[in-house]
Order: C-alpha cells, then sequence, then structure tokens
C-alpha cells in the first residue's frame, strides 16, 4: 500500500459545507478520479481516509488535512491533479506528498487565524487583543454534545497581532453591500486543544474582556497548521515528507 498526504482548501461558499458533506465530496471525488484506494475488511469494507482536524463549518481555510491509503502506489501530482478536476468549485487540492514515518496528527499543535472584523477600528481591536493575552484566564461559553460549559479560550491563545487597517469595498450589512467600512484584521495562533478553541471563542473572549462586538458577522479563515517553533511560528507539517518521497512506480489511469 501507498499513504498520500493531501493539503486541500475550502473557499468562498463552499466554507459554510459541513466537514461530513465535505467527506463525502472527496469520496465521490476519488470514485470519480479512479483513484486505485486501499479499503478496510469486514462486512462493510469503506475506503482508508483519515481526516485531521477539519475546520468548522463557515470557516474558509487554506490549510486542511486527509491521509488517504491507496492499493498501488501513484504519483503524488498526477493524483492531485486529478482529484482537484474531480471535487466541485471551491475544494482545492493544493498539495499531495507520499507519507513519511510517523503521524501527520503528531505534526499539527496549532493553527493560525486570520479573522477580519468589519467595522472595527484596529486601534481598538489592538486593545481589546492587549487585554485578553494580559488575562491568565478567560472563560467563554460554549454548546457542546453534552450541553453548555465554560471552557477556558486564553490557554490556547499563543499570540495575537492586529494588522494594519484595512478599507472594505463591499461589506454585507442587512440586505444590502455597505462600502467603506474600516476593517480590523486580527492574526491569531491558536493551539489545538480540547474541546477546540475556535475563532468564534476567542471573539467571544474579546467580548468578555473588552466589550467588543462586531457590527456585522466576522470572516474567519485558517491560514496554516503546525507545529510551533521555539520562535511561536508554526512548521509545514508536510515538509519533512517532501523532502523524502520516495520513486514513483506507476500512475493511475
Amino acid at each position: 500500500m501507498q499513504k498520500l498526504r493531501l493539503r486541500y482548501a475550502k473557499r468562498g461558499r463552499l466554507r459554510f459545507t459541513s466537514h461530513r458533506d465535505v467527506a463525502r465530496a472527496f469520496e465521490r471525488a476519488l470514485r470519480r478520479a479512479g483513484v486505485p484506494m486501499a479499503y478496510s475488511q469486514g462486512f462493510s469494507p469503506h475506503p482508508k481516509v483519515s481526516w485531521i482536524g477539519a475546520a468548522p463549518t463557515g470557516v474558509a481555510s487554506e490549510a486542511e488535512y486527509v491521509e488517504i491509503q491507496l492499493a498501488i502506489r501513484v504519483d503524488p501530482e498526477t493524483l492531485r491533479v486529478e482529484l482537484d478536476a474531480a471535487l466541485p468549485p471551491g475544494l482545492d487540492v493544493l498539495e499531495a506528498v507520499e507519507a513519511g514515518p510517523g503521524t501527520l496528527p503528531e505534526r499539527i499543535e496549532a493553527s493560525r487565524w486570520r479573522i477580519e472584523l468589519p467595522g472595527v477600528d484596529p486601534v481598538e481591536l489592538a486593545k481589546a487583543a492587549e487585554e485578553l493575552l494580559a488575562r491568565e484566564v478567560v472563560e467563554v461559553e460554549r454548546l457542546l454534545k453534552d450541553g453548555r460549559r465554560m471552557i477556558d479560550a486564553r490557554a490556547a491563545v499563543v499570540d495575537l497581532r492586529v494588522d494594519s487597517e484595512v478599507e472594505t469595498t463591499t461589506t454585507h450589512v442587512g440586505d444590502g453591500p455597505q462600502p467603506g467600512l474600516r476593517c480590523g484584521i486580527l492574526t491569531a495562533v491558536v493551539r489545538q486543544t480540547t474541546p477546540t478553541v475556535r475563532p468564534d471563542d476567542v471573539l467571544s473572549a474579546l467580548r468578555v474582556v473588552a466589550d467588543l462586538v462586531p457590527p456585522v458577522p466576522a470572516k474567519a479563515s485558517r491560514l496554516a497548521q503546525g507545529r510551533l517553533d521555539d520562535s511561536g511560528d508554526l512548521t509545514d507539517p508536510l515538509a519533512p515528507d517532501r523532502e523524502a518521497t520516495p520513486p514513483v512506480l506507476e500512475a493511475p489511469r
């Protein structure tokens, strides 16, 4: 067998797609592309696909990961192109590499998020971020499978940075576009804890510490995932695989 690791993006309107629907779309695309999948044993065999930390519904991402196991060896780039063509626009396969030693979850410790807050003054946003980082504990309420619980959002936040002011060209407020709103851009590095602290939890924490309430819904995108290095940056989880890809014997037909 051969194991491949894929990085894919969830863009545009597809950010509102649930993880279950994304998984179904991938399985259909694998069949259409003729990928020689390996299957589990037993009464109801299913393709060997392993998902790693899917982004929440409503959130875009440039760094989603999935592992697939194949029955024969293929060229990763050929598979990437054919699988990408079989997926709907907005689900885009960006990279495919053969898996090296270890597991992919071992290489993913945190995420970097970009959170756009139209109508929020960047100066006000920076003050709220400083206040959040100055706290040791900031609890927010989350609805989990076992009911509503208070979770410590601050414990997962590694870093918060506010970009320079951006003028939005078309921000929808109510039923119509309102051009020219000032937009604060928050870049957050967040550890992947249990339960997971999501971008909306970070915004809830800003509301708790600084009463920051965006006038319109925020737009969140995951920019990267990986392990934290000594400087607090994220390492590329596919880098070791990319450096040690063995030769390919056969490509998919």
